[in-house]
């Protein structure tokens, strides 16, 4: 014969959709708890209620929400796993209804919320809540026995219950570990971000470059506007980087801006922001670069193509902290770093006229210059080796050093691209590079001759052959650290012709021991 289910009273239906509503309705999982004690209290006359949680880690038990006793007694509800009705509903998975509760032992009322009551008029139910197969916790209440209604026919509904629960605490532990996923990613990428701009990681043991490192590490940590000069290609955006990284503006936005590549009717709107229908195209209101910078620090690029009237607007915005949208009349504090960049001279632009004076004096209050690289011949051979293991890695290349020749080449250029220059130039040697050593002839047409520059003579092709030949004994005497007859095999020659070949240039294997 088949067990006949009861259907649910119309207020268990009710209450079930208060409760779906109130579990779903908020991300804050105690509001939600509590509000299920209390319709529970409120549709079917329940008068106490816990929802009780597991500390995985301690095995411990406590009431996490509680509707019908004081906080002092909550916090008296404390059990160890399978201890009392509560301990042995999580422990063993299975609920309890129990009808009177003076000659229940397991019963044990640590809250003493029932010290003042008949308790052979109490009824206690207690239903585990469970994520799967695991049992996170317990929801239980008590209620006044009634002889046609006994406590087994609440367990079907607070079953139920227990299982919209679980779903909800199931999800905002997901919530939770993403969240908190986040925040440890989030953490990581700001210390990588950190450490990637260090001014210390700017490469460069020149005294011109001591020089830069000195003004950075002292202006970092101020507030001061800082104006960094220099040619195109020098690194003003890596020391950009570096200054807003060091400060205690660190962890606010960055924003960089090239000047240059703004149309010069779009400046104002790009920098200030607009309102809607303030131009054609002015489709919604937009904020400027200030505005998404604010208490943060913004980076103008090539600072000194602003037009004069945009200079302006620029000034006011520093000297007051305020801007006004294009097409609008609202004023609009901001708290902004300024850090620009130019390659041209502001001051002869000055005296043109086609740069405001005030305005550069308002930049020029901490000027950095950063020398051309060929003004640092120090630094040269280091920056060529960093772009190399650099390259080297991203395109899982082993290449383990730049031959004598080919530093020679790097050496006699005037590298008028100054350090961005010089990274392409490596980059394209390691591309082109199926060895372990970059030579002159990876390098490109310009530096092998380097007949457009001037800066050396161009060679016959017996010239060129020689040096070539040249290039190749060295770096197998570098190989085999001086050893002839191990360079010889390297090479696939007899070690006469290898001997040969040294006199001829006079190359000396000693000095590669």
């Amino acid at each position: 014969m088949t067990k006949k289910i009861p259907l649910p009273r119309p207020d268990e239906v009710e209450c079930l959709y208060e409760i779906t509503k109130a579990i779903h309705g908020t991300l804050d999982l105690r509001k939600a708890l509590y509000k299920v004690l209390d319709l529970l209290s409120e549709y079917l006359g329940m008068n106490r209620g816990f929802i009780s949680l597991l500390n995985i880690e301690t095995s411990e038990i406590h009431i996490e929400v509680a509707h019908g006793i004081s906080s002092t007694a909550k916090t008296k509800g404390r059990y160890r796993l399978g201890e009392g009705v509560t301990g042995q509903v999580i422990k063993t998975g299975r609920p309890m209804a129990i009808a009177g509760l003076d000659h229940e032992p397991l019963f044990l009322d640590k809250t003493g919320a029932r010290s003042n009551i008949d308790k052979s008029k109490m009824a206690f139910i207690c239903v585990p809540i469970k994520e799967g197969d695991r049992v996170i916790g317990a929801l239980s209440v008590d209620r006044v026995l009634e002889k046609d209604y006994p406590p087994q026919e609440d367990v079907r509904l607070l079953s139920i219950i227990s299982t919209l629960i679980a779903q909800q605490v199931a999800l905002l532990e997901k919530i939770s570990l993403e969240k908190e996923e986040l925040n440890r990613e989030n953490i990581r990428l700001k210390r990588e971000l950190t450490q990637k701009y260090s001014f210390s990681n700017i490469i460069g043991n020149s005294r011109k470059m001591q020089e830069v490192f000195h003004l950075i590490s002292q202006v970092a940590k101020s507030n001061a506007n800082v104006l960094l000069l220099g040619e195109s290609g020098t690194g003003k955006e890596l020391v950009a980087n570096a200054i807003h990284y060091n400060s205690l503006r660190a962890g606010k936005p960055f924003v960089k801006v090239n000047c240059a590549a703004l149309p010069g009717n779009l400046v104002e709107a790009e920098l200030f922001g607009h309102e809607k229908g303030a131009f054609t195209g002015a489709l919604k209101q937009k904020e400027g670069k200030f505005e998404v910078a604010n208490n943060g620090t913004i980076f103008l690029d090539e600072i000194g193509s602003l037009l004069l009237e945009s200079q302006g607007k620029l000034l006011r915005v520093l000297q007051e902290k305020e801007l006004e949208h294009v097409g609008g009349n609202r004023v609009i504090k901001v708290n902004v770093r300024l850090i620009a960049a130019t390659n041209l001279n502001l001051a002869d632009a000055v005296e043109k006229g086609e740069f405001r004076e005030d305005l550069f004096y308002r930049l020029n209050v901490y000027p950095i210059y950063l020398p051309p690289l060929r003004e640092r011949d120090a630094d040269l051979f280091m920056l060529a080796d960093y772009f190399m293991e650099k390259y080297s890695k991203e395109y899982g290349k082993d290449i383990r050093r730049i031959s004598t020749p080919a530093i020679d080449a790097l050496t006699r250029y005037h590298w008028p691209g100054n350090v961005r220059e010089l990274e392409n130039c490596i980059e394209r040697a390691v591309l082109l590079c199926d060895e372990q050593v970059i030579h002159s002839y990876h390098l490109p047409f310009t530096l092998q001759t380097a007949e457009e520059t001037g800066t050396t003579q161009s060679k016959s092709l017996d010239a060129m052959i020689e040096s070539f030949e040249k290039d190749i004994l060295i770096d197998s005497l570098k190989s085999s650290r001086g050893n002839m007859r191990q360079a010889a095999k390297i090479l696939e020659t007899t070690e006469r012709i290898f001997g040969y070949k040294i006199k001829k240039y006079n190359i000396n294997p000693k000095q590669y021991k």
